[in-house]
C-alpha cells in the first residue's frame, strides 16, 4: 500500500504546481501591460481614434519622429503654453520638419471648443495609452526616435527644474526655459541622442477610472 502512494501524490503536486506557474504568469503579464514606458526601449505601441474619427496607430509613422504631448484644456499649466500661442509655435515649428506631433486626450476632456491645432489630437477612451506610458501630469511629453524607441521623457520645458522644483503657471517662463522637447527633437534631427532624455513632470493631474 505504501509504495504506490508516491504515484498517487504526483499529480496532485504537479498539477498544483502547473496552477501556480499559470497563476504567476497571468500576473506578469498584467504587470508587463502596463509598465511605464522606459527610455531606450521601444516605445509602447497604440491605436486609438484622432478626434476627427480617423483611426491610427504609432506603427503608422514608423521611420518619423513622433511628439507625444498630454493635454487637458483646462488645466492652467496647459494654457500657459496654449493660450499665448506658443505650444502652437512649437507644433507647427516641428510638423514643419517632418515630426509627428499627437495631442493625447486621456481625461476625457471637452475638446469642442479647445486648441489644440496643429497638432493631432488622439482620443485615448480607455485609457490605455496613458496608462502604457505612465503619463502623469499635462502636459506629460514623450518623445520617440525613428526607430520606435523612446528618447525622452517629462516636463516640456526646465521651469520647475529652474525654480527648486515649482514650476509656474506665468507665460514670461516660457522663454526663458530650456524646452526639452524641442532640443530631444533637434538632437534627434541631427543623429544624435539628447542630452537630457528624462525630467520630472509638472503640470495638472491625469485622471485615471478606477479599474
Amino acid at each position: 500500500m505504501y509504495v504506490n502512494q508516491p504515484y498517487n501524490f504526483t499529480p496532485t503536486l504537479n498539477l498544483t504546481h502547473m496552477r501556480i506557474a499559470s497563476t504567476l504568469l497571468a500576473w506578469f503579464a498584467v504587470v508587463a501591460a502596463f509598465a511605464a514606458a522606459e527610455i531606450g526601449q521601444p516605445a509602447p505601441a497604440f491605436t486609438a481614434k484622432t478626434l476627427d474619427g480617423k483611426t491610427v496607430s504609432l506603427s503608422d509613422y514608423s521611420g518619423k519622429i513622433v511628439v507625444l504631448e498630454w493635454y487637458n484644456p483646462g488645466c492652467p499649466f496647459v494654457k500657459k503654453f496654449y493660450d499665448t500661442g506658443k505650444m502652437q509655435e512649437f507644433q507647427k515649428d516641428a510638423i514643419g520638419k517632418g515630426i509627428v506631433w499627437l495631442v493625447i486626450n486621456t481625461g476625457g476632456h471637452n475638446l469642442e471648443n479647445a486648441t489644440y491645432y496643429p497638432g493631432t489630437v488622439i482620443q485615448d477612451e480607455t485609457q490605455s495609452i496613458g496608462r502604457a506610458y505612465d503619463a502623469k501630469v499635462t502636459p506629460h511629453c514623450f518623445v520617440i526616435d525613428t526607430k520606435g524607441v523612446l528618447a525622452y521623457k517629462g516636463a516640456i520645458d526646465s521651469d520647475a527644474d529652474d525654480n527648486n522644483g515649482r514650476a509656474s503657471t506665468n507665460s514670461a517662463n516660457i522663454d526663458k526655459a530650456n524646452n526639452y522637447v524641442l532640443a530631444a527633437v533637434k538632437a534627434l534631427k541631427d543623429g544624435k541622442s539628447p542630452v537630457k532624455t528624462e525630467s520630472k513632470p509638472y503640470g495638472c493631474g491625469v485622471k485615471y477610472k478606477k479599474s
